[in-house]
């Protein structure tokens, strides 16, 4: 068995790749579903030896497969909200701990000590259905914070605009984490002048409002929140870590999850820096289930292994379906 704690202890890429390829062979050999997708792709487990040669499995699979690298029970499913079709995702998750302990770190890596922060959180799409990741980790995040002002609004925006001038005129550190429609619909309402408060999207119309390029919405959101940059996460179902940015559209991952780039054409085959791609994701976090995930979304890498995401694939961009075979 590997030893988990590792992950979080990841310092350089060397070290990285070294705990990525004993996943990778950890998973081949207790991933059934994952198993025999490398089998498929007629993979020699042997050779494997950089993570440009690790299989990628396409993340339509938790839609159709139970994704699991053990036999422990299930502690909690995350499911996907359905928006872009019939059937949805589930995240069959053995250890919930693994997932707490990555987006604690997570936060921590990007934004320093919970406690420092009140967290507000507008995502009113993710409170009206059971099994969001999403809303198990800010639940959790506004519980650390040990502040009474923390809290989920539904619809209240009456009553959030109020707190967040409030709090924001008191000089109190604020997180305000919504999801993109309804951060726009606080500011026809309301224009702020905001100083202490960071503004973070959690992307997605939810089929609420026409999707904009991220320029466009970015340049609404700071003026109608009056701040500098707006701060992005980028996290799904299937995944137990998150990246985040802290503006312009530039996301960074914690140290045990790293961002490949493959060609729109050829699935197997990767793309150089700053040429756009399918993203890959790698989390490590992801031990029982599957830490390399081939996603719908599209992006490019910068050198410093940042990143963008540049928009999604549409159904008939998909190359590479036959891999969805088995």
């Amino acid at each position: 068995m590997i030893p988990i704690p590792d992950i979080f202890a990841i310092s350089n890429q060397k070290q990285f790749e070294k705990i990525a390829l004993k996943v990778f062979r950890f998973q081949y050999e207790n991933n059934l579903v994952y198993q025999e997708f490398c089998d498929f792709l007629k993979t020699d487990i042997q050779k494997v030896k950089t993570l440009e040669q690790i299989p990628f499995l396409p993340i339509q699979f938790f839609k159709s497969h139970e994704v699991v690298s053990n036999k422990n029970p299930v502690q909690q499913t995350f499911t996907s909200s359905g928006t872009t079709g019939t059937m949805t995702s589930k995240h069959l998750v053995t250890d919930v701990s693994l997932y707490e302990e990555s987006y604690r770190k997570g936060f921590s890596q990007f934004y320093g000590t919970i406690e420092d922060y009140v967290v507000l959180a507008l995502l009113p799409s993710y409170l009206e259905r059971e099994g969001s990741s999403l809303i198990y980790m800010v639940e959790d995040l506004i519980q650390m914070t040990n502040n009474p002002e923390s809290g989920f609004y539904l619809h209240s925006h009456e009553e959030l605009i109020d707190k967040l001038i409030r709090l924001d005129n008191s000089g109190q550190n604020v997180i305000l984490i919504g999801v993109t429609y309804a951060l726009l619909d606080l500011i026809e309402k309301q224009k702020f002048k905001l100083q202490n408060t960071i503004i973070m999207e959690t992307g997605g119309m939810k089929g609420k409002r026409k999707e904009m390029i991220r320029e466009e919405l970015h340049e609404q959101l700071c003026q109608g929140f009056g701040v500098n940059a707006i701060h992005s996460e980028y996290g799904m179902t299937e995944l137990l870590s998150q990246a985040y940015s802290l503006g312009n559209g530039i996301f960074e991952c914690p140290s045990w999850m790293h961002i490949l780039v493959r060609d729109t054409e050829d699935a197997l085959t990767y793309v150089q820096e700053g040429k756009t791609g399918g993203i890959n994701v790698i989390d490590l976090a992801n031990i029982n289930s599957c830490s390399f995930i081939a996603t719908q979304d599209l992006g490019k890498k910068n050198p410093n292994n940042s990143f963008e995401v540049l928009g999604r694939f549409d159904n008939s961009d998909i190359r590479g379906c036959n891999l969805m075979v088995i």
